[in-house]
């Protein structure tokens, strides 16, 4: 989903690097709504979406930036679906209209449904996700970066065992040996 959701920044870079020349900038209207594109339609108040309205007006010439939001908006309403055959029919709409689009981002957008449009319906079907899996590939990230210059592999263990929540002690804990150089 997160692929579909930053298809209006590409899209929107884009747009601002033909029209102006360099990247956003405070000051640029489509910079200010950039915020306002990844939004879900029904989360925008009145305000919100009068103000995004009013930017991709003013600098949206070819109405690129809209299309990529509204079609963002399309496969946000496949997955809002519970029922299996209506998620069927949204999604080949949602792939059929963005295939026919002029926008090139949008168009590589319906090849990624068209090629991932049995895992989607798989999930209305199941309700199975991948999140758990993220999870833990997340969780193992944390731990390669809190655990870079640890140089043994006992302590690593510690520290992935630490992580996962998952420390049972199987033998008490003994303080370590002091040594000291004064001779005896």
């Amino acid at each position: 989903m997160a692929e579909f959701t930053g298809i209006s920044n590409q899209v929107c870079r884009r747009v601002q690097n033909e029209t102006l020349g360099h990247r956003g900038r405070k000051s640029d209207p489509l910079f200010r709504v950039r915020k306002l594109l990844l939004k879900a339609d029904e989360r925008l108040d009145e305000s919100g979406r009068d103000k995004m309205l009013a930017g991709l007006r003013f600098a949206d010439p070819h109405d690129e930036v809209s299309g990529a939001w509204l079609a963002k908006e399309s496969v946000r309403s496949v997955h809002l679906t519970d029922d299996v055959d209506e998620a069927a029919a949204l999604l080949d709409n949602a792939i059929d209209a963005c295939a026919n689009d002029e926008v090139p981002e949008i168009r590589t957008m319906s090849h990624t449904l068209s090629h991932w449009r049995t895992e989607i319906l798989n999930h209305h079907r199941t309700g199975a996700s991948n999140g758990p899996t993220e999870g833990w590939n997340f969780c193992v990230k944390q731990v390669k970066r809190a655990g870079r210059e640890i140089t043994k592999f006992e302590h690593y263990r510690l520290r992935v065992l630490l992580y996962a929540g998952g420390v049972t002690w199987t033998q008490p804990i003994r303080p370590p040996r002091i040594t000291s150089t004064r001779p005896h």
